[in-house]
């Protein structure tokens, strides 16, 4: 646990005036939101919250007593009213009589729904009966660290009487269910006076017959728990002390951008994977800890954080003081294969007649000693929760292993909660994955038109997207209006001058550690020029061909150097020009220029084929809506070139093209999506002409 005198108390953040003429629903989803924005309460996604309500019945009119449970999934800190299970109460207090025993316990979940209450469309959860059966208006379940290590101690039924007396029971480790729910209603009737208990390995539960009581109360019990290991572990070296020296943040970065797009590589057999670093204190005080390795050996205690977590990391073979990271990377395919041969043996002691098939058996969680910690998962929300998942493990291992003697679930227990009948069920209800889920794309020129559309059509097929610009305000303006859409986790920036070959390799670190590597290469940074030949200068000339000649190399061999290093295949999309095929008056660097970059693009698709590398390209033409070539000179270049004013420009681009239609910078983002998706699988060397038509620009 992190040190308690080391970080601020619980503060209890109940406001009277914002509670006033509340509902008692409306009190269970403030209590609720509040609780769960402080993750030293619980984690994402973690625990429940409850309240016993009388209601009129819709059919009788009649008053009866109704349970408002957080249901199946949610997450208290972000959960709204519709994310709230109602059931009637004396229908679940009827199940009692229809359970059969421990053997048959998965079944009575069958029965939740016919306890629904309004025909609530919200599915109940497993932990409904823990909340229906204690008999007090107002529960609370919660997965706080410090309670955690408690309940991971080897003698945590004496740690708790000792820190709460009687306040707080103790209840051994059951899996959650219908079971666990009757042994919570048997211990509240022995002990009426209780505030609370303590569930061994799990979290804490405290209740209420008062909304703000019982929110109250929680804070309590966490920040009781909170001061004693303060007290117990001050001065006490963690995890047996420091065996390894952390890395320059610097240096750290860098062994994680070389070390992320290899395991990812080799994790990604059955789907993409997308990764997540994390080198807070927290992180590195466990992974450069004597104790680090035989702890993680003994895996996770709490079934919300091995089910994030698998029940064991990987501990990667790395010293810091004698930092060596291309004999790491050429020990981790044995590592890794030990990883997966390990997990299937596992798999295979434990599995039932009915368990289901094995799932992913590679690592979730990666330990580097004097680096940090990292995580892959199937999209970066994930990775990065289950990084937070493990951070909460390894601040129990700390309280625990510091009091006490930390002990992690018994492996065939572990099993029994991952492989669950229950929560396969659940994993099958998932949504079908989006077709670019877990593949990850740099796209440079991001903040421009084309670029930030492009983005955000492979946002919307799931994919996550590094923009990459010279132009920071603008980057920072599109990145902002990306993430409000999508979300944080998905959308990350990086400042590229695509000239500058250290600038370039730099953004490749950064995507690297951001998302674990790349798959996806949209090379859209461009400028545009026009003059005469006469007056064509050596510098437009040789600018236009370091951004849109050279730029395109210099990102394009980064990519490869990624895309051969995972071995999982990958997509370059150039955004070239029509001018590459068709000459253009006045514009002899530019068309020149644009004409390499398709040359270019013919070239690495030859050499990218044998590792599944497609190159392919977009010839656009005319887009002068959200482009940012279009906003200064060369518009008055090109509306001079044809006799044109700026209005009546876009106009003759219309009348000219053979379709009489506008080019749009979506219309370019549509090809480069076909062109980095599967759709276009069997694709390389292509060339797509999306200028609405002009015969001079066909390919044959």
């Amino acid at each position: 646990m992190t040190d308690a005198n080391a970080q601020p108390r619980l503060k209890n953040k109940w406001d009277d005036d914002t509670a006033a003429g509340m509902t008692q629903p409306e009190l269970l989803l403030y209590r609720s939101n509040l609780l769960g924005s402080d993750k030293r309460i619980t984690n994402y996604g973690g625990g429940n919250t409850s309240c016993k309500v009388m209601q009129a019945d819709p059919l009788t009119g009649d008053q009866v007593e109704v349970l408002w449970v957080k249901g199946s999934g949610g997450d208290v800190g972000s959960i709204k009213m519709d994310g709230f299970a109602t059931l009637y109460m004396d229908k679940l207090r009827a199940l009692k009589g229809l359970y059969r025993g421990l053997e048959h316990e998965d079944e009575m979940v069958g029965y939740l729904p016919h306890a629904t209450f309004n025909l609530n469309t919200r599915a109940a959860s497993i932990d409904t009966p823990l909340h229906a059966y204690v008999p007090r208006k107002h529960v609370d379940h919660m997965h706080p660290d410090a309670i955690i290590a408690i309940a991971a101690s080897v003698n945590s039924k004496e740690l708790t009487q000792e820190i709460f007396g009687d306040d707080i029971g103790w209840l051994p480790w059951k899996k959650p269910g219908f079971e666990l729910g009757l042994w919570l209603g048997d211990f509240c009737e022995k002990n009426p006076d209780a505030k609370g208990v303590v569930l061994e390995s799990h979290g804490l539960f405290t209740w209420d017959d008062d909304a703000k009581a019982c929110y109250a109360l929680t804070l309590e019990i966490i920040q009781k728990a909170m001061d004693w290991f303060g007290a117990q572990t001050a001065g006490k070296p963690a995890f047996g002390g420091e065996k390894h020296t952390a890395l320059p943040v610097d240096d750290r970065r860098n062994v994680a951008a070389r070390l992320m797009p290899a395991i990812r590589g080799m994790v990604s057999g059955q789907q993409h994977m997308v990764g997540h670093f994390d080198d807070s204190d927290a992180v590195l005080g466990f992974v450069n800890a004597k104790d680090m390795e035989p702890l993680a050996a003994l895996g996770t205690s709490c079934p919300d954080h091995f089910l994030r977590t698998k029940i064991r990391p990987l501990v990667v073979d790395f010293d810091p003081a004698k930092p060596d990271v291309d004999a790491t990377l050429a020990g981790l395919p044995d590592a890794v294969a030990a990883y997966r041969e390990d997990y299937k043996a596992y798999y295979d002691r434990c599995k039932h007649a009915d368990s289901p098939a094995l799932r992913d058996p590679n690592a979730v969680v990666y330990l580097v000693p004097g680096v940090g910690m990292i995580t892959f998962a199937k999209d970066k929300a994930t990775a990065r929760i289950s990084a937070e998942f493990y951070i909460n493990a390894i601040n129990v291992m700390r309280g625990a292993s510091t009091v006490s003697t930390y002990q992690g679930l018994p492996e065939q227990e572990a099993f029994d909660i991952e492989y669950w009948l229950l929560e396969e069920a659940k994993l099958q209800r998932m949504p079908k994955p989006k077709a670019l889920a877990g593949r990850v794309a740099l796209v440079t020129g991001g903040a421009g038109g084309i670029g930030s559309a492009t983005a955000e059509r492979y946002l919307r097929e799931g994919a996550c997207v590094m923009l990459a610009d010279i132009d920071e305000a603008a980057l920072v303006e599109t990145v902002a209006g990306l993430s409000a859409s999508f979300g944080p986790d998905v959308v990350r920036s990086t400042l590229m001058n695509v000239t500058d070959e250290a600038a370039v390799t730099q953004s490749y670190t950064d995507i690297a550690v951001a998302f674990g590597g790349v798959d996806i290469l949209v090379s859209n940074a461009g400028i545009a020029s026009s003059a005469p030949v006469e007056d064509t200068s050596l510098e437009m000339w040789n600018r236009n061909m370091a951004i849109l000649s050279t730029g395109y190399f210099l990102v394009s061999r980064e990519a490869f150097k990624v895309m051969r290093t995972q071995d999982i295949g990958g997509a370059v999309v150039f955004v070239a020009s029509k001018n590459g095929l068709a000459a253009s008056p006045n514009a002899s660097a530019y068309c020149t220029a644009k004409a390499s970059e398709i040359h270019l693009a013919r070239c690495l698709a030859l050499e990218g084929a044998e590792a599944g590398i497609r190159v392919n390209v977009v010839n656009p033409d005319a887009v002068l809506r959200g482009s940012k070539i279009w906003s200064g000179d060369w518009l008055d270049q090109r509306a001079s070139t044809y006799g044109k004013d700026k209005d009546g420009l876009e106009e003759m681009y219309r009348q000219r093209s053979m379709l009489k239609r506008n080019v749009l910078p979506e219309d370019i983002a549509e090809a480069a999506y076909f062109l980095a998706s599967d759709l276009s699988a069997k694709s390389t060397g292509n060339i797509i002409n999306v200028d609405a038509g002009n015969v001079q620009a066909f390919t044959r």
